[in-house]
């Protein structure tokens, strides 16, 4: 077995290497949504059709005026998460493009959804991690849009979380700025290894938030949505998606997490890090 050096990026763990036991967290599949049809209408004018059967979802994509994305149909096998009452973030791994994951916030109640596409990148682009997200909130047919659409925040910013992933995977994340987060591994194969990555935020319901992140050293991504309305009971659903140790065959695989809240750092105004922008 390779032994991790910190300062050596190419002895550090595959994705695929991290996947055993790191789902001990993850809630059970929720069947809600079966035989239930949803359709997102986003900003584009773009429809998709989702009829939800237990264990796979038949889509239709129809793109709107302003999406040069080719129409499309499917079915994939997807697992869904209640995070809130009538709230689902519901994961699938399409099978006919694999370069391609959909991460899918459901909010029933209020009528709006947020779509997160990963794409895996044909090769490696100079100053672009490999795994790229594509955000699209939208609303749910046949239901009145109640509240506010889905969007960026800075609320996250100067948090310092620790998340429990099983017994033996353990996290600390800190929030730093609309684009970078900081992770440490406390517990897990990885222990030791640290790093800063480009993150994006979007708040789904008040103390709701999607966290979704993209590293720079290991060709993966992150999708996750966490409530975080009690501090010190966090709870998360995600995925990770990305290429294996041979930098050629798509990875993917859901995951749960506990979280807390460790500490909140405040700046002084005129140094704010929300103040700096996003991505």
């Amino acid at each position: 077995m390779t032994t991790l050096n910190p300062a050596d990026t190419s002895t550090w763990l595959p994705l695929e290497g991290l996947a055993p036991g790191f789902d001990a967290n993850k809630a059970p599949h929720s069947t809600a949504l079966s035989g239930t049809e949803v359709t997102v209408v986003d900003g584009r004018g773009t429809r998709i059709v989702h009829r939800f059967a237990e264990s796979t979802v038949t889509w239709d994509y129809q793109p709107g005026a302003e999406d040069d994305t080719d129409a499309a149909s499917d079915t994939d096998d997807y697992e869904a998460f209640e995070v809130d009452e009538q709230l689902y973030f519901v994961q699938f791994h399409h099978r006919y493009l694999p370069n391609e994951a959909v991460s899918l916030v459901l909010d029933l109640r209020q009528g709006r959804a947020l779509a997160v596409l990963s794409e895996i990148l044909p090769a490696p682009e100079q100053g672009r991690t490999r795994v790229q997200h594509h955000f699209a909130p939208g609303v749910i047919e046949g239901i009145e849009p109640r509240g506010a659409e889905a969007a960026p925040t800075t609320t996250l910013i100067g948090r310092r979380v620790e998340w429990v992933y099983s017994e033996e995977h353990a996290y600390e994340h800190v929030y730093l700025s609309s684009r970078w987060y900081s992770w440490q591994c406390l517990a897990g194969p990885e222990r030791g290894l640290a790093d800063t990555d480009e993150n994006s935020v979007w708040q789904i319901r008040p103390g709701i938030y999607v966290f979704a992140w993209r590293e720079k050293v290991i060709p993966c991504a992150s999708v996750t949505i966490a409530d975080h309305r009690d501090v010190n009971a966090i709870r998360s659903h995600g995925v990770l998606f990305g290429l294996d140790e041979s930098g050629e065959v798509p990875t993917h695989f859901t995951f749960g997490a506990h979280g807390r809240l460790l500490s909140t750092t405040l700046h002084a105004p005129e140094l704010e890090p929300a103040s700096f922008g996003g991505v």
